[in-house]
């Protein structure tokens, strides 16, 4: 599959049948480019339209779209306004939408529960009135440790509602990792899962909870009284269900109401701050003219409350009045059917999933046999880079050869999107056909001049809705990571190609860009190479100091089963038929796994330092110590 080619090409009628064609009608742009422009040059016309479009509830409307006197790193947002985001959850349950299923969850062994807008509106006034009982208040920082469903998306709303801040944390994190972010953050309460259920086996969290309480004596761990799995009895005293009803303050626009932890794929967490204009906004501006999101559908993207896009699907699904389906286990168990069951289960109508979830189900025959799918409309990928081969299956097997695939990209950082596909212009395997309205983003040189035809690195020219406010006590550090390289320029870390038709395509992280003879390209289009063996599940390619060369190719590859004995010369065959000479690698290691974040993300930082025989740095989030193990037998393997 090539990059050039079209999967899918928008409706002739997209100007009355998608929200983005409403939208333009509603600001007179003939087109979606004028939409766009529209977005960047009169950001306060387009928001105040998007607004009044999404009907966007403000208890006090702002004076204006922003505040930039502290510079552009630090906005202020809508001043004047008033709200609290949590008001567009809670009216769907004194309106037409009471009724409708909020949240549908489904456990790992088959359990269904349904939660109405009612039933989780009044969940949500319960919890608040208990946590406000504990001493939280506005300001107040609250992990939430919760596997995906009605129980941590009420207690998401309710922290939020009392206008404290949520830590959304990994279900599958130790006590150290755990600690560290609730240290940084100096949570007072963590509200947590007792235990789930994965492959059939009960996973109990309470000795994480105990070791954790050695860590941190005065936090107040809160475990939920109704989980499906694991033997922790809870504290009939932490219960969050003493009903009471509570009325919700409203909040200045930068009131924080989440810190959100990087996946600490670049060096140490960072715990990103948003804001109940900024964070709820973007997300409902992204879930309507990016995935056409309606009132009434339902929405499925399997994830965890720690990575961004748990939060966002929670958040962004609620607002919109739609359906969040969640499913609560191993997405391949009993076997890698069970997904597309799922979804027809529960007539999903947008069903999303990482490029590692992507690749592992392609590698069964399973995956979609016997499974319908004619309630799907859209397709969503996000999370780090996907190459051509498995876009195209996902856009086949799923798709059907006829949905549109919206490929997302933004980070824990931004929101939602700073690049994606939009249902209004023709798709193209792994490609982005758009920039996302009111975010001025472009490939630049060092000297922050916009390239095109050849690769630079993903910049923003002007403050955006949606960019954290900062990282949680370190000012300093937020400036240094993003606005120092080019004085005025938001530099984002990724490695970026815009074509001669305005196709967008990220190489990988800038910071893991190969320099090889003298010629520079990113990890990702070595990696798209290898990925197109059936045999590779997962792949890193990184660059080793070589005396010659300067720096050469190493390539670290984990298969689908045992691998035969000739494909490490095979590979490294393919990825010079596809790049040239130059690319071979100087080696290709045959690893059983690569370490990787919890949400899925290579470590090609610890892949590199490790082969480089220095310290792996920070590895509190990573999900696969034993990978790590591995490639520390290899290290100076691969150098000259």
């Amino acid at each position: 599959m090539s990059t050039t080619d079209v999967l899918w090409q928008p409706p002739a009628d997209w100007r009355t049948s998608t929200l983005l064609g409403e939208l333009c009608a509603r600001v007179g742009a003939s087109s979606f480019e004028d939409l766009i422009g529209m977005s960047l040059h009169e950001p306060q016309r387009y928001w105040a339209a998007v607004m009044a479009h999404l009907q966007f509830q403000w208890r006090m409307l702002p004076r204006r779209h922003v505040d930039l006197a502290s510079g552009p790193a630090f906005p202020r947002w809508f001043p004047g306004g008033r709200l609290n985001w949590v008001d567009h959850v809670l009216a769907h349950a004194d309106g037409p939408r009471a009724l409708q299923a909020a949240v549908v969850t489904e456990t790992e062994d088959g359990r269904v529960s349904t939660t109405s807008y009612a039933a989780l509106a009044r969940d949500v006034r319960q919890r608040a009135s208990r946590l406000g009982a504990l001493g939280v208040g506005a300001g107040d920082r609250v992990g939430i440790m919760m596997t995906m469903g009605a129980q941590a998306a009420a207690s998401l709303i309710a922290v939020s509602a009392l206008g404290a801040i949520a830590v959304p944390l990994f279900t599958g994190f130790g006590a150290d990792a755990v600690a560290a972010r609730l240290t940084l953050a100096d949570a007072r309460v963590l509200l947590a899962s007792g235990g789930y259920l994965r492959r059939g086996r009960a996973v109990d969290l309470k000795p994480v909870f105990d070791a954790l309480q050695e860590r941190m004596p005065g936090l107040r761990i809160v475990i939920q009284g109704d989980e499906p799995a694991g033997p922790v009895t809870p504290d009939a005293r932490s219960s969050l269900h003493a009903a009471a009803p509570h009325a919700f303050p409203a909040q200045d626009p930068d009131q924080p109401f989440m810190i959100v932890f990087t996946s600490g794929t670049t060096g140490s967490p960072k715990g990103t701050v948003h804001t109940h204009a900024g964070f709820p906004l973007k997300i409902l501006h992204d879930c309507a003219y990016h995935f056409e999101l309606r009132p009434g559908d339902r929405w499925l993207w399997p994830s965890d409350m720690g990575w961004i896009v748990g939060p966002l699907t929670t958040i962004g699904a609620l607002v919109r009045g739609a359906t969040l389906v969640c499913y609560d286990g191993a997405p391949d168990y009993p076997d890698a059917g069970r997904l597309a069951e799922v979804v027809d289960r529960h007539q999903v109508t947008h069903f999303g999933a990482s490029p590692t979830l992507i690749r592992s189900l392609a590698a069964s025959p399973r995956a979609v046999d016997g499974a319908v799918l004619d309630s799907l409309r859209v397709l969503m990928v996000a999370g780090e880079v996907i190459d051509p081969d498995h876009f195209a299956w996902f856009f086949h097997a799923f798709g059907r050869s006829r949905l549109p695939v919206i490929n997302y990209s933004g980070g824990t950082e931004a929101s939602g999107a700073l690049l994606g596909n939009v249902p209004v212009r023709p798709i193209r395997a792994c490609a982005f056909n758009a920039v996302s309205p009111g975010v001025d983003a472009f490939a630049a040189d060092e000297q922050g001049r916009r390239v095109r035809g050849v690769p630079g690195e993903l910049v923003i020219a002007a403050p955006f809705v949606g960019m954290t406010s900062g990282f949680w006590n370190a000012a300093d550090r937020y400036e240094e990571t993003y606005w120092r390289q080019r004085p005025g320029l938001w530099t984002h870390g990724d490695l970026l190609l815009e074509d001669d038709d305005g196709q967008f395509f990220i190489l990988g992280r800038a910071d893991d860009t190969l320099k090889i003879a003298g010629k520079r390209l990113g990890p990702a289009e070595v990696e798209s190479v290898v990925l197109g063996s059936p045999l590779v599940r997962d792949v890193a390619a990184v660059s080793l100091p070589d005396p010659v060369k300067g720096e050469r190719l190493v390539v670290c590859v984990s298969t689908h089963g045992e691998p035969p004995g000739a494909l490490a010369t095979s590979l490294a065959d393919r990825i010079e038929a596809a790049l040239g000479k130059p690319f071979r690698p100087g080696i290709v290691h045959l690893v059983p796994d690569l370490p990787r974040t919890r949400n899925g993300k290579v470590m090609r930082r610890v892949v590199r330092n490790v082969l480089r025989g220095l310290p792996p740095g920070d590895v509190s989030a990573l999900e696969n110590p034993a990978a790590l193990a591995a490639l520390q037998a290899l290290a100076g393997q691969g150098t000259a």
